[in-house]
């Protein structure tokens, strides 16, 4: 269906890849990975067109229909949400416009019996795209994927400009969804999505019949929606059949078997060397000297794949507190809006955080889990009962909330200067480089950071700082997978107490000891981790 053949593609004078080759095939459901930078994005700009390769060939077949999703979600106002989403399968509105045309002219009482054939041909042609596209189901479709990513019916008929980003983000996403194309091709879908919606566009996608080629940061689900994964990394484009972690497996192995064939290839060179070297002053050996140079020239080399050096967090010693690190009792939370409506959140939460407990706080979307965090740190204030920290405990929060109190004309090194004051210069520079901070990046001012950047940059001074007790308020948004894993990592070797909402499910399996579910307005503390929790949740 999509074939890149040989291509080349050059950015700021230096080859992002040379001579990729892959394929798409119909229904195949395809992951895209690789470092930030490596050239992920581009590869989609490619296959839609909107940029050129310097080398090579992208082919398509004819009559193929592309979908594309992109952060970039563009302007979008004058509609209402279902309007807009309906909107995104232009298709199916330009065939109803036809079949209306077709219809009006077949009830003209004159219309000659030949040209009454060719417009019932037609209008038969149409009929059919127009079925194989969804339109007869066109809104009752709409209606499900928009529910399904979150919105729900009361806001169908609000109008797209009153909607904040990450939903418009929503609604761009659902007018790729309804258009059922060949391919859809998606660039980190899952951003802006809570938990419950990631599960319903996992099973969205694994039930669509055709192509997909995405990349994610969320590692279970390009485990449960892709079958091949294609690596972008040092210039080079390498294919791997299977989900996310067979990818991984099967590179280390290739890895291993690069290095053997490296290290088999210098051991021959160093023979063939050390015998031309011995003997070259030698007339009676010239002929085979200089056969053995002729062989060594024309020997493809062996390169060694080498991938960034991984540097692990140095985290500090941190006091030990008291055993009763978060003391909740009888908390309750109401809202009250501007006409005096009141929304309660939750009531009656009581339940204490032990030392070195590292618990996932879990719920649906508006459960009340960040008002919790945030009532714990003291952002805002209870409406009944109190949330308390011990007396020894020193508290890190972070949230995106955080990432706006960032200097904006500092650099990186100069903002974790300021935040870690007693630092040495190679203690900073190392901490950076853990956070995937390297050589000149670090010296990037904080106001060209993307969100991803700035949340690192944040957290490499979190973690560097003596706190006993971490608040975590969906701290993996917008990281890549390499940056989640040091994150993870760090966490784990993490010797306090950690509170943390994500909606990352492979980060909550590896972490967390404990849940503190947020259900119906009141809390349960499930002493299992998490995958004993979902196992529970399964049973119940």
């Amino acid at each position: 269906m999509i074939s890149i053949s040989n291509v080349t593609k050059m950015m700021g004078g230096e080859a992002l890849f040379t001579e990729a080759g892959f394929q798409i095939n119909p229904g195949e459901k395809v992951g895209l990975v690789g470092p930030n930078g490596a050239g992920k994005t581009t590869f989609f700009r490619l296959i839609i067109g909107e940029i050129k390769p310097d080398e090579g060939q992208i082919s398509c077949q004819a009559q193929t229909r592309i979908a594309y999703f992109s952060q970039n979600v563009g302007e979008m106002s004058g509609r209402t949400a279902l309007e807009e989403v309906m909107a995104g399968n232009a298709r199916v509105s330009e065939l109803g416009a036809e079949l209306k045309k077709y219809e009006d002219a077949l009830c003209n009482p004159d219309l000659d019996p030949g040209e009454m054939n060719k417009i019932l041909e037609r209008m038969g042609d149409a009929q059919t795209e127009f079925e194989k596209l969804g339109g007869y189901d066109l809104e009752s479709n709409a209606k499900e994927i928009i529910s399904g990513l979150g919105i729900l019916p009361k806001d169908h008929t609000k109008l797209v400009q009153d909607f904040s980003g990450g939903w418009k983000m929503r609604i761009a996403l659902a007018k790729v969804l309804i258009v059922m194309p060949d391919l859809i091709i998606m660039d980190e879908p899952t951003n802006y999505l809570d938990m419950e919606t990631i599960i319903w566009l996992e099973k969205w996608l694994i039930n669509f019949k055709g192509a997909i080629f995405m990349t994610s940061h969320d590692r279970i689900f390009m485990n449960k929606v892709v079958k091949k994964i294609i690596e972008v990394s040092q210039k080079k484009v390498t294919t791997f059949s299977g989900n996310y972690d067979y990818y991984l497996q099967e590179k280390a192995i290739r890895r291993k078997q690069n290095e053997a064939s490296f290290q088999r290839q210098q051991d021959m060179l160093k023979k063939e060397e050390e015998f031309i070297a011995r003997f070259a002053a030698r007339a009676s050996h010239a002929a085979q000297v200089q056969s053995r140079v002729k062989k060594i020239d024309k020997i493809e080399r062996v390169e060694l794949d080498v991938d960034e050096q991984e540097i692990k967090i140095l985290l500090p010693a941190i006091p030990r507190g008291g055993n009763d690190v978060v003391m909740i009792k009888n908390l309750a939370k109401v809202y009250t809006d501007s006409v005096g409506n009141k929304n309660e959140v939750f009531k009656d939460i009581t339940c204490t955080i032990n030392r070195q407990e590292k618990i996932a706080v879990v719920g649906v979307n508006g459960a009340g889990k960040s008002t919790l965090l945030k009532i714990i740190t003291k952002e805002v204030g209870p409406t009944v009962g109190e949330a308390t920290t011990g007396p020894s405990i020193l508290t890190g929060y972070f949230s995106q909330h955080t990432l706006e109190v960032l200097t904006a004309e500092n650099t990186i090194y100069e903002e974790l200067q300021q935040k870690l004051p007693s630092a040495t210069d190679g203690f900073i520079r190392s901490l950076l480089a853990a956070f995937l901070f390297r050589g000149d990046e670090v010296f990037k001012k904080i106001r060209f950071l993307s969100g991803g950047e700035k949340a690192r940059v944040v957290l490499a001074a979190m973690l560097s700082n003596h706190n006993n007790l971490l608040i975590l308020d969906e701290p993996t948004n917008h990281l890549d997978i390499k940056s989640r894993e040091v994150l993870l990592d760090a966490l784990k070797r993490y010797e306090g107490t950690i509170m943390i909402v994500s909606h990352d499910r492979y980060f909550l399996h590896e972490l967390a000891t404990k849940v503190l579910e947020i259900d119906k307005g009141s809390a349960h503390l499930y002493p299992g981790n998490y995958k004993e929790y979902l196992q529970w949740r399964g049973q119940e």
